[in-house]
């Protein structure tokens, strides 16, 4: 059969498979927020996974179940120790074992915004180089479009392995929301893109085996431009909301009053909602994978670049209302007691990634300001995350206990009590989601 009748349709979508009784191997290269509990439903689909981190550290904290996952995926993974049906391992020559290889490793940017493809370029050597005939190798790190062929279809053939004949290879982008048990690895459709046809099929039949839906496109290429798509179109709502949240402010309107009255409209409307910023692993840094890869030729994106400048600016907008708010009360910042409430990313998390917690304290402080943090999901913040005198930032125990000249809600996480912000003084409400006449919002 030629290439072109071989090919997926674009747009196909595969139903749900039963549950396969043949036992597969699968490995899984970075078990953080994406490979961890990618690996845990794997197992609890009836597969065998071997787990392949290169830190000591993390591994160790798999091995205690030390890890931010879903209840039901703590309980899943305290099942599985000791159970040879999920070995975490350093050593990468074990990935030979497996019938298929799933890559999750992070892909953050640097100080200047480039992308950092150090991890993502190391584990896909350690994938290539044992690379056996026969493999399945799918890559779902955000990336860049085409990094699929550049990190394993050019190096596989220097090898000797031709895609879709001798090993197969697709790209299928992670869809992760930490703390979210809506949507599980298993209520969550997967894209994928392979090489070719006969990649394509291979990688749609592993991954059926964990996603209730299964997207199937022509290429790599297009599976990673709808990852970028994906998660530059919540950048650009998040950015505007935000901005509405302004604009709000200053002609005296309550913006959640305003949204709620536009998401009445039963068409042509996504709800949004403000906050301090964005972090975490996609929003903050995702888009600037695809600037970096357009200004590379020459080709400019506007929307996407005043997205994420607008983006980068919000945590310091954040400072400045903290800043007005004091100096309404008579209160200079530079000596002012700020308790930051909240620092995670997102409610029901202990990520502290690209968290605009991090910048805000870090700019609070700068002015003069004697900054602490309470959030009961994140123990302490180090030196090599935020500037600190002393080596480490400890969270404040009990922090209704103190007297602070303004808190800033900037995390709620899930069944925290936050009625003594009602009797706290100042609050600077960052998240939009406390009670009316509690605090003043950005």
């Amino acid at each position: 059969m030629s290439q072109t009748q071989e090919r997926p349709a674009a747009g196909a979508t595969l139903p749900t498979a039963a549950a396969s009784t043949d036992t597969l191997t699968l490995g899984v290269v970075g078990l953080g927020y994406v490979g961890l509990p990618t690996a845990v439903a794997f197992v609890a689909g009836g597969g065998r996974v071997i787990g392949y981190d290169v830190s000591e550290p993390r591994r160790t904290a798999i091995a205690h179940g030390e890890v931010d996952l879903l209840p039901r995926d703590l309980d899943r993974l305290a099942g599985l120790q000791g159970d040879d049906r999920f070995v975490v391992t350093g050593d990468a020559d074990r990935l030979a074992e497996a019938d298929a290889i799933i890559v999750c490793v992070p892909t953050p940017v640097d100080h200047h915004l480039t992308p950092d493809l150090t991890a993502l370029s190391s584990a896909c050597q350690a994938v290539v180089e044992r690379a056996r005939p026969g493999q399945l190798l799918v890559l779902t790190s955000t990336t860049y479009v085409g990094t699929t062929r550049d990190l394993l279809d050019g190096p596989l053939r220097a090898r000797g392995l031709e895609p879709g004949v001798d090993v197969f290879v697709a790209f299928s982008p992670e869809r992760i929301d930490p703390a979210n048990v809506d949507f599980p690895v298993e209520a969550t459709p997967r894209v994928v893109g392979g090489l070719t046809p006969a990649c394509t099929r291979r990688a749609a039949e592993v991954l059926r085996r964990t996603a209730p839906l299964v997207h199937q496109v022509s290429s790599p290429e297009a599976a990673e431009m709808a990852k970028l798509h994906e998660n530059t179109f919540r950048a650009v709502n998040i950015a505007y909301v935000n901005e509405v949240a302004d604009v709000c402010q200053r002609l005296g309107l309550d913006v959640t009053e305003v949204i709620g009255a536009a998401a009445t409209k039963p068409y042509g409307f996504m709800r949004f909602t403000p906050g301090p910023g964005v972090g975490g692993h996609c929003i903050p840094c995702d888009p600037h994978y695809l600037l970096w890869q357009l200004r590379a030729d020459r080709t400019e994106a506007p929307v996407v670049d005043a997205t994420m400048r607008a983006i980068a600016a919000r945590p310091g907008r954040i400072v400045q209302r903290a800043r007005d708010v004091l100096a309404e009360a008579g209160t200079a910042l530079a000596g002012a007691r700020v308790l930051v409430f909240g620092v995670s990313y997102k409610p029901g998390v202990a990520d502290i990634r690209e968290s605009p917690a991090l910048e805000i304290i870090d700019r609070l402080r700068r002015s003069g300001a004697e900054v602490s943090y309470a959030d009961p999901y994140v123990k302490a913040i180090s030196s090599d995350v935020i500037a600190v005198d002393d080596g480490v930032l400890i969270s404040t125990d009990q922090p209704w206990r103190r007297a602070w000249d303004l808190v800033i809600a900037h995390t709620l996480h899930p069944g925290e009590d936050t009625h003594w912000l009602a009797h706290a003084g100042l609050v600077l409400d960052a998240t939009y989601q406390l009670p009316a006449g509690v605090g003043t919002r950005v």
